[in-house]
């Protein structure tokens, strides 16, 4: 491979020390195809792609891929984990109050931490979360009809 191809998503997965098999080959590419979903979204798509898998085998994986840096998790209060395959920098997110739906929000500034904490308490920061909450736009339009 050259220096300027893309890896594939099996050499990814080999890169990062894990076992490549079909179904994680799948559910990497079924969470970087889709938008912060959840669980069971993840499966079902892992299932459209390979066939069978189990619930078990898809919460295993994901543990290995978050661990490995290849995958995200997010799990805003009151919500169950999400997960997405937009790593490596420092975003945020806004989440819908009514529904649910998650977005990306890119750091309002500068570089990571693109936060100072007030009081860091001697701690190396090197990463903020920042979770915005309100009403996506339709949620929004639905709440003033």
């Amino acid at each position: 491979m050259t220096a300027s191809q893309t890896p594939t998503t099996a050499e990814e997965l080999r890169g990062a020390g894990l076992r490549v098999t079909a179904a994680r080959v799948a559910l990497l590419e079924t969470v970087r195809d889709g938008d912060h979903l959840g669980v069971e979204a993840i499966a079902s798509g892992v299932r459209d792609r390979v066939g069978h898998i189990s619930l078990q085998a898809v919460y295993e994986a994901l543990h290995a891929m978050t661990a490995a840096g290849l995958v995200r998790r997010i799990e805003p209060a009151g919500n169950p984990a999400r997960f997405e395959g937009r790593v490596g920098d420092n975003h945020h997110h806004v989440v819908c109050r009514t529904c649910g739906a998650v977005a990306d929000v890119d750091c309002a500034a500068g570089e990571a931490p693109c936060l100072t904490a007030s009081d860091d308490h001697g701690f190396a920061v090197d990463e903020a979360e920042v979770i915005y909450w309100g009403q996506c736009p339709d949620c929004s339009t639905a709440t003033s009809s």
